[in-house]
């Protein structure tokens, strides 16, 4: 049950916060959660299959390093994904059920930041919601909000003004600056990609519903160019095409995680070509693709390009991050691991599946293949990449059938030898 849903319209923004910072994330495991489960027998994507455990945070542990921070962020996560049904999930951000979507970012930019630093404090979710709803809650009071009864379009042209003009907040493309992915550093810096802008919109909205100031239904138009900004309008006032400028609540943490498990791939050398046939493509070549069309030749890299590619590649074999060109294979590995908790597709499986090759986790990795394709039963790709990419799977399914054929392989343990506990996150 959402914040707007459990509280009658506060007198003040502390009612509000309050009602916040009631919510404790419950404890539970990196297994995808039976909320999550039930939102699959609804019509969820990946067809319901049971994934075998989540790794990251157990072989971080075994390695000797400190996981307590990240795992109460996930668990903050994985309590927010539990909330999200059939319903909730495919409702507009605009409205705001089921999940707070707020809390969800906050605990996916509490997670990373644990990742890769050595903080003994973890990210102050809890201030940074309360930074939220003085931002929302501002835009009621101090000659902010519009006269009484004003129509929709004058209502919105005062939320715009309050938002990108009196606060600041400004839009930011690149992937140069993953700043911009995370609530914590929009809500500090007031600079941030759409995502990050449309869900303090839609924070904002929430806080007037709360108030009971909102008297008409509300939807936010989401950019898909690379310099607008959300803005709202007026529902009944919709026009023809304006369902795909609709972010829902589901495909708002999808986008988000998608964005940062691309940013943070640890392989990226064909732009062109997708993620996962990189990340195979690695396994021969090093830097390179796979298919006709996508084949890199060396002699087209540079002395500078080949000696920094080397360098990172030493780093992340020590599970070190490095930068965002050349990835992170910890935040990585949690963006996917998300992912497969909101059981959105399929793929995802297949996607964690490359990376936990690379780590030595072969057991897993096949694991996460069978289901992937199990999940896929029935499915014929529809182009050449899918083609490559099913070819991909089961040359990567094939060579780890052979590695787990070796004697004793079931003995040895990957963890220790790929994270070091010295191996420093920047």
């Amino acid at each position: 049950m959402s914040c707007a849903a459990a509280w009658s319209p506060p007198s003040s923004a502390l009612g509000r916060r309050g009602c916040r910072r009631a919510r404790r994330p419950c404890s539970s495991s990196v297994r995808p959660r039976a909320a999550a489960g039930q939102h699959q027998q609804e019509g969820g994507a990946a067809g319901g299959v049971e994934a075998p455990r989540l790794v990251l945070h157990d072989s971080l542990d075994a390695a000797g390093v400190a996981t307590a921070h990240a795992r109460a962020a996930r668990d903050g996560f994985e309590a927010q994904v539990g909330r999200l049904t059939r319903v909730s999930a495919e409702a507009s951000i605009a409205i705001s059920r089921g999940a707070d979507l707020a809390r969800a970012a906050l605990c996916v930019a509490a997670e990373d930041d644990s990742l890769v630093s050595h903080s003994s404090v973890p990210l102050p979710v809890d201030a940074f919601i309360a930074r939220l709803d003085d931002l929302s809650s501002g835009f009621c009071a101090g000659g902010n909000f519009p006269p009484y009864r004003a129509p929709p379009e004058v209502f919105f042209d005062y939320l715009d003004r309050y938002l990108y003009v009196h606060k600041g907040f400004r839009r930011t493309n690149g992937v140069s600056d993953v700043r911009t992915m995370y609530l914590h550093s929009v809500l500090t810096c007031r600079s941030g990609s759409a995502l990050m802008l449309a869900l303090i919109y839609s924070e904002i909205l929430k806080t007037v519903r709360i108030y009971g100031l909102l008297d008409f239904d509300a939807e936010i138009f989401f950019p898909t160019d690379l310099n607008g900004l959300p803005r709202g309008y007026d529902k009944q006032k919709s026009k023809l095409g304006d369902e795909s400028h609709i972010m829902t609540s589901e495909s708002l943490l999808v986008e988000i995680l998608r964005t940062l498990k691309g940013t943070f791939w640890p392989f990226q050398s064909n732009q062109s070509s997708s993620l996962f046939l990189n990340a195979v493509a690695a396994n021969h070549h090093g830097p390179g693709s796979l298919g006709d069309d996508q084949t890199r030749s060396h002699g087209n890299i540079s002395a500078v390009e080949m000696a920094a590619a080397k360098a990172a590649q030493h780093r992340l074999m020590r599970g070190v991050w490095t930068n965002v060109r050349f990835g992170d294979m910890r935040r990585a590995l949690a963006a996917c691991e998300r992912l497969i908790l909101l059981q959105h597709d399929p793929h995802e499986l297949r996607d964690y599946a490359a990376l936990l090759y690379h780590c030595g986790y072969y057991e897993e990795c096949l694991h996460y293949l069978s289901s992937y394709q199990t999940a896929m039963v029935g499915q014929s790709p529809s182009n050449r990449l899918k083609i490559l990419e099913d070819e991909a799977v089961n040359t990567l399914r094939a060579r780890i059938t052979l590695i787990l054929a070796e004697d004793g392989w079931s003995n040895r343990r990957p963890a220790a030898s790929y994270w070091t506990k010295n191996s420093e996150p920047w």
